[in-house]
């Protein structure tokens, strides 16, 4: 529900009153009372277009990530591109009985699912979710690019905003939180933006709606001190934590990512720390050499093999720590690491559980064997 105070510096009355009214009509009352949806978020994207400082929450409470259903913890959890082979975001997007057959594989194994951006693509899964009853929980993504100097893609970041808080509105009883931007801050991002534009968002998004927020990125930024400003503003840090990409061997994985998050809860012991992406792909290109490259950085087995060892440690510590995981990624995404014209064995092609045709690898089904046999 759209929550009954919005703090924007310098934002219009009718904004603040408009959120205000429609708050109070949709607390028990009929469609036919409330203001329209998306005339109120209409006006928040005028102010965000303004440029206008958002103001934080005061007092600022921190919101409990709930990762529960029906009563049961979820926290294995999962992240999930849903492009298939000739399909690509902005491109061409999966049928919905595509989307349907995904969730349902999807469904059998995890409860939350993570998406990195809201499109109509991203639109299209929670509706599906919602009108087949799947045992589904979401942290929807909202996908933000540099915007400086850029009118278009300030639009473009603006309706991705508008658009997660309108499904967020939609489907209350799917969105359990929602991520704005995705490594925006590590020293080695394509796409690095200024924080104070990511904090101005979190607060825009976080002074709207009433769940949890954040914003998602690796470890290599939350680990610095400068990672504070961010963590002030955030319900929960979202981590990336990839022992493949930073040099570890298999029997060094899970102890180093451990090693990792306890670093991370000291330096911010007042914020809870959920990891939202890990994983182990199953192919790299070892040609890919010089800085930041994947055949100069992995050192780890890459195989079927090595990928259902980590998936079983990885659920152990999982199970032990109670900290909720997303498993980078369900399905093999052909779309990434430079397209159809890249490699078949970039490694950004190869970190799914599934092969692309949504046929399960044979390192899924060994690890669920193993599962299943404790």
């Amino acid at each position: 529900m759209l929550r009954e105070i919005v703090n924007v510096t310098s934002a219009s009355s009718l904004m603040l009153i408009i959120l205000l009214i429609f708050s109070g009509c949709n607390q028990g009352k009929s469609k036919s009372e409330t203001i329209d949806l998306r005339t109120s978020l209409e006006k928040l994207r005028t102010t965000l277009q303004s440029g206008n400082d958002v103001k934080k929450e005061e007092p600022f409470r921190r919101r409990p990530f709930k990762a529960s259903l029906d009563g049961q913890w979820i926290g294995h959890a999962v992240a999930y591109g849903c492009y298939r082979k000739g399909q690509a975001p902005g491109q061409q997007g999966p049928s919905d009985q595509e989307l349907l057959e995904d969730l349902r594989i999807i469904s059998e194994y995890w409860h939350m699912i993570r998406l990195y951006g809201a499109d109509n693509d991203t639109k299209r899964i929670l509706q599906i979710i919602d009108e087949n009853d799947l045992p589904l929980k979401v942290v929807q993504g909202i996908w933000l690019a540099p915007e400086e100097n850029n009118p278009e893609q300030r639009k473009a970041n603006i309706n991705q905003i508008i658009l997660a808080i309108e499904l967020t509105e939609t489907y209350p009883n799917i969105v359990a939180a929602i991520s704005v931007a995705n490594e925006t801050q590590v020293f080695w991002s394509a796409h690095k933006m200024n924080p104070l534009t990511i904090a101005n968002y979190i607060r825009a998004v976080r002074n709207v709606v009433d769940i949890p927020v954040t914003t998602a990125d690796d470890y290599l930024y939350w680990n610095k001190p400068e990672s504070k400003q961010l963590a002030d503003e955030v319900d929960f840090i979202f981590t990336h934590i990839h022992p493949l990409w930073n040099g570890k061997i298999l029997d060094e994985a899970i102890p180093w990512l451990n090693d990792i998050y306890d670093e991370l809860t000291t330096l911010h012991p007042q914020v809870p720390i959920i990891i939202g992406e890990t994983g182990w792909a199953t192919a790299y290109d070892s040609t890919k050499t010089g800085d930041g490259q994947q055949g100069s950085l992995i050192k780890g087995k890459v195989s079927l093999e090595a990928q259902a060892e980590f998936l079983a440690r990885l659920h152990g510590w999982v199970d032990s720590n109670r900290v909720p995981t997303f498993i980078f990624e369900v399905f093999d995404e052909s779309w990434k690491g430079g397209g159809a014209d890249s490699p078949p064995n970039d490694i950004e092609k190869n970190w799914g559980l599934y092969y692309e045709d949504r046929s399960p690898k044979e390192s899924f089904l060994t690890f669920q064997n193993s599962i299943k046999s404790h």
